[in-house]
């Protein structure tokens, strides 16, 4: 049977602390410490802890009462970071960073850090920081901000935060830091390698480039090793040690004295120059990947226990006693007293409450409250543009435009930034007359990196600014979209709705552009959104829909501290007629400022005449297609607009759907995509009342869409609808 390598772990720190006992406590060394006594001994209860607390968790996994067994044994030099930084120092934790939050916590009074670990470990609903969703570090008063980021994705908004530091200040938005505040971010070295941890220390760069401050400290916690695969020794020097713009530290995590000094220096290089600064801090991975690691089927026995041999605890502990710092008989009383008190707690957590309902698992997701949202949504700028070229309709790309400009005026923490959207005023001029209007401190433009711009977005609001990012096309969302799926919107839901990050993302979405710009400049992908739980979700299909929703989305992110997606179809932000050329029937008047919809609320357009009508349901594109193809249909004809396609109205629908004598769901995304055909097609079918009434959709195709006019042979037409509304109408009840 193989050696459970915890034990062995174990008994190497225990049976070196047995051995210091017999050193008294001598004067310090005459050679001056760098390390002073209290922060050495601040450091090694740090390590105490966490080590003590990653084999508490195979213990509490063996009993069948633990979930989580990921440790920081071995990385337990990154709690000279904790110690060194300040608590008003945002830090965003990899999941090895535990002796770091311990040190941190412990600088601080009423350190709870012990017991809320545990309550983390067994999933506690009790538990401060996720509620018994994960086991993530975190804490609201010592600004560690949780996520579950395992690949570097929280790097991103990291650098965003960094980024709106400065920002924030120069507007006036109070954030609680101090002026010289950095941000720091930790991640081990494989995960170094993924996107968006290149992407983010990239676009840190490329801000230092142009003198942007750019105070964030990367903290790689090098181990060698990404499960089973091994990071070469020289290649996280080779890739990030030689750039203009990132200041390069070294340290071997086994030196406490040497880590300290390092430490020091990289913190006071990136407060004072607010730049970035990168720190490789050599470590060791003890006790596998998790508790279910087998590492005896990927290393040798023998390099197994070298690794052991290295253990920084070791050094650490020889270091203080042989400094004079402490004797051996107090270094272990220490260490015995952290494991009593964690024995302790541990009986304790395992009798408290679990989440027991689906209500209260998913209650962080929740958007509301309604009147919080009203109030925000309906509120008024100070002074609007106003001005005789309100005095017409106008086509949505102008009453967007229009209507930013008023958000701006009435949210002075509001910023809108993006690929070209300052002086260019955006590919389709939605964001124009905003950077000469507002400033480049609150309109600017990104470097080309969807990743960067929601990472700036997650960060900024982080810290209190209200981030309205543009992505260019819905196409180029999919090479960032986790960063909403696992970072944004998962925000509130393992935090326990205790931190946010609100914003509103405008993305030029969909097809129709007369075949121009093939499938990245037409994508009908909305199933990875609607995929995204807590997502809000809206698409308008007219002007004054685009305004009101506008702010509607706003108010979702300022009253319920939401994210949401601002889907604007690209073919729609020029139109002006409807059914002739010249007939003005899709341009509209500026809604009055303080005008708002309601969030989930669906647009309709009843029948012109009487008796029971087809009903067609569809959003964007579809909905002027909708109703120039019912004039073809002889018979009343019922167009829906849902606006919303998360939250998606399925009661409203439902209501109009029993009403009526036929259902079409006109749904521009893929057949097989994830539309919202498949989702109100279902709720029809589960409805009792609705049993008899006929249905059917008319889908874009399975297909990417093409360059030229063949793309009309994959995007729905509106001879399409008027075809398969008489069949349904031939068809009628049963």
């Amino acid at each position: 049977m193989a050696i459970r390598r915890e034990q062995v772990v174990r008994e190497h720190l225990e049976s070196l602390l047995v051995s210091l006992v017999g050193q008294a406590c001598r004067a310090p060394s005459t050679n001056e410490r760098t390390i002073g006594r209290s922060d050495a001994l601040a450091c090694v209860e740090a390590g105490f802890k966490s080590r003590l607390l990653d084999l508490k968790a195979r213990e509490l996994k063996n009993d069948g009462t633990g979930y989580y067994t990921i440790g920081s044994a071995g990385h337990e030099a990154n709690a000279v970071i904790g110690r060194a930084l300040r608590a008003t120092d945002p830090c965003l934790l990899h999941y090895r960073s535990g002796a770091l939050l311990a040190a941190r916590s412990a600088r601080e009074s009423g350190d709870t850090f012990l017991h809320d670990t545990l309550l983390s470990l067994v999933a506690s609903a009790d538990d401060p920081v996720s509620g018994g969703r994960h086991k993530v570090w975190g804490s609201e008063r010592l600004w560690v901000p949780p996520q579950t980021s395992t690949i570097a994705s929280h790097l991103p908004k990291a650098t965003g935060m960094a980024f709106a530091l400065e920002r924030a200040k120069r507007l006036g938005v109070e954030d609680g830091l101090p002026d010289d505040a950095i941000v720091m971010a930790s991640f081990g070295d494989a995960s170094i390698n993924h996107a968006s941890a290149t992407t983010a220390i990239n676009s840190a760069c490329w801000a230092a480039h142009q003198n942007v401050p750019m105070p964030i400290l990367f903290v790689c916690e090098d181990n060698g090793v990404g499960i089973s695969v091994h990071t070469p020794s020289t290649w996280i020097r080779s890739a990030y040690g030689h750039r203009a713009e990132l200041a390069w530290f070294e340290a071997d995590g086994r030196d406490l004295e040497g880590t300290w000094q390092t430490t020091g220096r990289a913190i006071d290089r990136c407060r004072r120059t607010r730049r970035p600064c990168f720190l490789q801090l050599h470590v060791v991975r003890l006790l596998g990947h998790a508790g279910s690691d087998v590492e005896t089927l990927y290393h040798e026995e023998r390099d197994i226990e070298a690794t052991e041999q290295l253990d920084p605890m070791l050094a650490y502990c020889r270091f203080v006693v042989e400094s004079g710092y402490c004797s051996g008989a107090e270094l272990q009383a220490s260490y015995t007293a952290i494991a009593a008190r964690i024995d302790r707690i541990a009986l304790e957590v395992v009798t408290r409450p679990k989440i027991e309902t689906f209500e209260e698992l998913v209650q962080p997701l929740a958007i509301g409250p309604d009147a919080a949202i009203v109030a925000e949504a309906e509120r008024k700028p100070a002074s609007s543009l106003g001005g005789v070229e309100r005095d017409k309709p106008r086509h949505m790309a102008k009453l967007l435009a229009w209507g930013l400009a008023d958000l701006m005026a009435t949210h002075s923490e509001m910023i809108v930034f993006g690929e070209d959207v300052a002086k260019k005023g955006g590919v389709y001029h939605v964001t124009a007359g905003l950077h000469e209007r507002f400033g480049v401190g609150r309109v600017f433009n990104t470097l080309l990196d969807e990743t960067t711009v929601l990472g700036i977005a997650i960060g900024a609001a982080q810290i209190g600014l209200l981030p309205i990012p543009e992505i260019q096309y819905l196409a180029y969302l999919h090479n960032a979209e986790d960063q909403l799926r696992g970072e944004a919107c998962s925000q509130r839901f393992f935090s326990n709705g205790r931190w946010d990050n609100p914003m509103v993302v405008r993305i030029a979405s969909f097809g129709y552009q007369k075949g121009f710009g093939g499938h990245f400049h037409n994508d009908d992908s909305i199933a990875v959104l609607r995929d995204i739980p807590g997502l809000v979700i809206a698409v308008p299909s007219r002007g004054d829909d685009a305004v009101m929703m506008l702010r509607t989305c706003v108010g979702v992110a300022k009253g319920a501290r939401a994210v949401c997606a601002f889907l604007e179809p690209i073919a729609l932000y020029m139109t002006k007629d409807l059914f002739e050329k010249g007939d003005a029937a899709w341009s509209y008047d500026y809604p009055e400022p303080g005008t708002a919809t309601r969030l989930g609320e669906a647009r309709h357009y009843e029948p012109e005449d009487g008796g029971d009508p087809l009903l067609i349901v569809t959003y964007g594109n579809g909905v002027p297609m909708a109703l120039r193809a019912r004039r073809e249909i002889a018979a009343p004809v019922h167009v829906m607009d849902l606006r919303w396609l998360a939250p998606l109205p399925v009661d409203d629908f439902l209501v109009r759907a029993v009403a009526s004598r036929g259902v079409l769901v006109v749904d521009e995304c893929r057949r097989s995509g994830g539309g919202v055909a498949e989702a109100l097609l279902a709720a029809l079918a589960e409805e009792p009342r609705a049993r008899t009434i006929a249905s059917a959709r008319v889908t874009a195709a399975d297909s990417y869409v093409p360059l030229g006019d063949a793309a009309n042979l994959v995007l729905p037409q509106e001879a399409d609808i008027v075809a398969a509304a008489r069949a349904l109408l031939d068809g009628g009840r049963e």
